[in-house]
């Protein structure tokens, strides 16, 4: 019998897959493309939501790279603590416990990394809407989504750039959205790169 996916993702379900550690598309590091991405970032001042951030290594190497203004939500306090534990200097105060449905905040860059994937595929439209309103004029939205059908019962959700468009061209102007050339040997030929700049 199939998950429904609306019961199952809530705080519980992640909070599980972390303090079990099955978390099978974790990296154990930066992806290259957003590492590549960040390389090119010169304004430190950035105020930067990482959602569903899990992990975290993005915002740990922003974080080193002297980047201030890093937020992670995420709904699991493992995941959260986790990256506490490898920086033990990152401000409490920017590692959030929430539904990222719940936040309140502006910011000058979305990073999406395994987050969209995650949601129920019936809150993609939400979303869009959110990081919408989340961003400060003409912010943008950059990272990967998944360029593959992938699974329909259980996270990670796929898809593909014609639905992607779809979702987001009424709220962001799409400057990338294409098959990604550096994507980490597993994910070869299964990202999109994408920067989108709101409307």
């Amino acid at each position: 019998m199939k998950k429904n996916p609306e019961l199952a993702l809530d705080s519980n379900y992640w909070e599980n897959r972390y303090q079990s550690n099955s978390i099978g598309w974790d990296l154990g590091k930066i992806s290259r493309p957003l590492e590549y991405y960040f390389e090119q970032l010169d304004n430190k001042k950035l105020k930067i939501l990482i959602p569903g951030g899990g992990n975290s290594y993005e915002a740990e190497y922003l974080v080193k790279k002297g980047f201030k203004n890093v937020f992670v939500v995420d709904v699991s306090e493992t995941a959260l603590t986790n990256l506490k534990k490898r920086v033990p200097d990152y401000p409490s105060s920017q590692l959030i416990k929430m539904n990222f449905f719940d936040v309140k905040m502006k910011f000058d860059l979305i990073i999406e990394q395994t987050f969209f994937c995650a949601i129920d595929p019936k809150l993609r439209g939400q979303y869009v809407t959110k990081a919408s309103e989340l961003l400060k004029k003409e912010g943008k939205l950059v990272g990967l989504l998944f360029d593959a059908p992938l699974y329909k019962d259980h996270p990670p959700f796929g898809g593909d750039k014609c639905e992607y468009k779809a979702y987001f061209s009424p709220y962001f102007s799409i400057k990338t959205m294409e098959p990604c050339y550096n994507s980490e040997s597993e994910r070869k030929g299964k990202e999109l790169f994408i920067k989108l700049q709101k409307k």
